[in-house]
């Protein structure tokens, strides 16, 4: 039963910060939510910055699984990459990068765990998409990988403010010209 308290309280952490932010989202609101109880929640966490980093690790291998999944489905191209972030930017839920908010609200400096986690979540992305580059027979692959990552985080900061995955389909225009 631990364990399902655990996932609980992950579960509700991950939904309510990527909602409504980490620092908008008390204990009390999270313990109500994931309806796991205060006891549960201080055996499986430190406190609120250890639930935080669980969080964010959890976000990091769900979040580049999806990404994977979405990228094989559209063929394994790597601008699909962008095709499938446009389509996770049409979800009313869509938020932008939960990494980016991260950092935003709680990195208070280089190397605080909020932003090595968020560094580590990006370099792994880098890594995937340099993979996806390479296996297209392109040359300068990390290079280009560098470039893209760098597309993709700007597309979602632009699709954000413009209310639009219309970001993505540009990023996506550059992005096919760096290939060619």
């Amino acid at each position: 039963m631990p364990t399902r308290a655990r996932d609980r309280l992950l579960q509700a952490a991950e939904e309510l910060f990527y909602e409504e932010g980490i620092n908008g989202v008390g204990l009390e609101r999270l313990l109500a939510h994931s309806g796991v109880g205060r006891a549960s929640l201080y055996r499986h966490f430190d406190g609120k910055d250890d639930l935080v980093a669980a969080v964010l690790q959890r976000r990091d291998e769900h979040w580049r699984k999806w990404l994977q999944d979405r990228v094989e489905a559209h063929g394994g191209a790597p601008l699909a990459v962008f095709d499938v972030l446009a389509e996770g930017a049409q979800d009313s839920a869509f938020r932008g990068c939960a990494f980016m908010n991260a950092m935003a609200e709680r990195a208070k400096e280089p190397g605080d765990t909020v932003h090595r986690l968020a560094v580590e979540h990006k370099r792994k992305v880098t890594d995937y998409v340099c993979g996806l580059i390479e296996d297209a027979g392109h040359a300068g692959a990390p290079e280009l990988a560098e470039q893209f990552t760098l597309l993709m985080d700007g597309a979602v900061v632009t699709a954000m403010r413009e209310c639009s995955v219309e970001p993505f389909r540009r990023a996506r225009q550059m992005a096919e010209r760096l290939l060619s």
